[in-house]
């Protein structure tokens, strides 16, 4: 009886097992995918809320042809200001400070490169705290040694900063943000910084000028040296405007040159309107972020000077793709699809793709011609062939993203050491510094052995940029990719490891964050990076920088509302209202 159930019961089972073995390999990872396509997650990323037709668009009565004239006059002004001022090292070092926050540096390199030149020579020391400050956060912000021992004149003998400093608040403010220019090691700028934001915080419950307390508020909200030149210049505009000693010249000059490269960033949107429309991204991967205007922020958050066009343009379009390609990665394709598209980007060949599926087929061809054309433009316009440099990063990329995506499917938490040494490349900052070097070999002459020595020279200072963007956009996003079950970032990494709360999760995070600014400013001013192009240095520091503004209040690319549309419209769509006085004088 029993055996005769058990007879009746196992037939199925042995077709079955017969059936499996007589299917090929390739049919079962063929039935394995279509299982899991069906099962595909979404971000549900909402669609763009910049249309092209709304980006062709955008318009402003601010051109070149119209206004150049009147920029050349303001900057002559400018210069004999700066020519009058280099008696007095403390009018020139506001001057300077003024010129580089206003957004105008680039109009006057040479002439800034001499000042501060000049004022790092004066041996004299002032006792006066601002001076103090200021002298050392711009000298350190160029570069130049300083040492953080000067101010220990403003301490006592027990080494605590001296309380008649309370009533100074202009000082306190001008030594809270020399103290963020602070490397490892240096206690007294982290003692300053201590200091300073206590009683800045307290100093605001008193009775302030309006024009000083908001200059407090905005530092206590995020310090002068991590904000991003650009977003700073139009947020100093309306500050300078309110300075009873402001400069009408260096105001009117400021304004003008606002909207005037607003009229470039303008140009360049409309352009890469039609290459992301004519891409066909949006048909075909629907799935993906569509945000060109928020990524040409990022761009233009590292590099916004309007003769650096064309590797802005570029970028962006790295950026795209980019984003694009992390959403397959992170969200949509299968582990099989995700190995065999891995693959096809090493071989770096058209025909590597003929096993993928169609949005792949879309997405690689798109990289693949953008790679194929900065090798050519580059090929022609030096002699140079960076394919191996633009094939290397793009490999490297997509093998990062490989390992989150094995993670995922394998339901690993990794360590916080695994989870850093894969994130800090995938979250693209090297690859989009590499792709920004080699856009920019039309700004400088350089060689193939050069190249490497700039790539290889500021890998360090590459690393602690990628952190604190990587680190930036993990507090940005966590929450959102934690709900969507996504693997797992930095501060998940950190609860498991240590078995700590959320919470003392993103203070480690925060404290990590500051560390690696410190480092940053180390390989800054290491002797070993006197080869480094400031351009370089610059790019690096721009983009910890707008990596910090654009998660500072959650995801700024995942969701485009809000906060990220009004940096938006503030920065591309609405020019600065003024009117040109004709100044002839200073």
């Amino acid at each position: 009886m029993f055996l005769c159930m058990a007879s009746v019961l196992s037939a199925p089972v042995a077709f079955l097992l017969s059936l499996i073995r007589r299917l090929s390999t390739t049919r079962i990872n063929q039935v394995r995918r279509d299982l899991e396509v069906n099962q595909r997650r979404s971000a549900r990323y909402h669609p763009t809320i910049w249309e092209t037709k709304h980006i062709q668009s955008l318009d402003t009565p601010y051109t070149y042809e119209l206004h150049a004239d009147r920029l050349e006059e303001l900057k002559k002004i400018i210069k004999a200001l700066v020519l009058k001022a280099t008696k007095d090292h403390f009018l020139l070092l506001k001057l300077v400070d003024s010129m580089q926050r206003l957004g105008l540096a680039y109009h006057f390199e040479d002439e800034i490169r001499e000042a501060v030149s000049r004022i790092h020579q004066d041996k004299n020391r002032s006792n006066d705290l601002y001076m103090t400050a200021l002298r050392f956060r711009v000298l350190r912000e160029h570069g130049l040694s300083v040492s953080s021992d000067i101010f220990d004149r403003f301490r006592g003998h027990d080494g605590r900063f001296l309380k008649s400093l309370i009533s100074d608040v202009v000082g306190l403010l001008s030594l809270y943000e020399a103290s963020y220019l602070g490397m490892p090691g240096e206690n007294v700028l982290e003692e300053a910084k201590s200091f300073t934001k206590k009683k800045l915080t307290n100093s605001l419950t008193g009775g302030m000028d309006s024009y000083l307390a908001k200059q407090v508020q905005q530092s206590l909200e995020i310090p002068l040296y991590w904000r991003v030149p650009r977003v700073e210049s139009r947020n100093f505009i309306d500050l300078y405007e309110l300075d009873p000693a402001k400069s009408p010249a260096l105001l009117e000059l400021a304004k003008l040159d606002y909207n005037l490269v607003q009229s470039v960033h303008q140009k360049e949107l409309k352009e890469l309107a039609s290459w992301w429309r004519d891409l066909g991204f949006k048909e075909n991967l629907e799935f993906a972020r569509d945000r060109l205007m928020e990524n040409y922020l990022w761009t233009m958050g590292n590099m916004f000077e309007p003769h650096l066009s064309k590797c802005r343009i570029g970028v962006t379009k790295f950026v795209c793709i980019l984003t694009a390609i992390d959403d397959i990665y992170d969200v949509y394709g299968s582990l099989d699809e995700l190995e065999c598209f891995t693959n096809a980007v090493k071989k770096w060949d058209i025909e590597a793709i003929k096993d993928v599926p169609l949005y792949m087929k879309i997405c690689y061809l798109a990289m693949l011609k953008f790679g194929n054309d900065v090798i050519y433009d580059v090929l022609k316009t030096h002699g140079l062939d960076v394919s191996p440099y633009i094939k290397e990063e793009w490999y490297n990329l997509c093998r990062s993203y490989l390992v989150e995506a094995r993670w995922f499917y394998g339901g690993y938490t990794p360590t916080v050491k695994e989870y850093f040494e894969n994130a800090c490349i995938s979250v693209g900052g090297r690859a989009g510094i590499v792709h920004a070097c080699i856009l920019l070999l039309d700004q400088f002459s350089i060689s193939k052995s050069s190249l490497d020595c700039v790539i290889n020279h500021g890998s360090n200072l590459i690393y602690w940029s990628s952190l604190i963007t990587r680190l930036s956009d993990d507090l940005g996003t966590s929450k959102d990719e934690s709900k969507r079950g996504d693997v797992a970032k930095a501060v998940q990494c950190y609860m498991v490891e240590k078995n700590i709360s959320e919470e003392e999760a993103i203070n480690q995070i925060n404290e990590l964050t500051s560390y690696s600014w410190k480092m940053m400013n180390k390989e800054i001013s290491s002797k070993n990076n006197i080869s480094l192009p400031n351009c370089l240095v610059r790019i690096c520091l721009n983009m910890a920088r707008t990596a910090q503004y654009i998660f500072q209040h959650g995801d700024g690319i995942g969701t485009s509302v809000g906060v990220t549309r009004d940096h938006l419209v503030s920065l591309i769509v609405k020019p600065v209202t003024f009117q040109t006085s004709f100044v002839k004088g200073n």
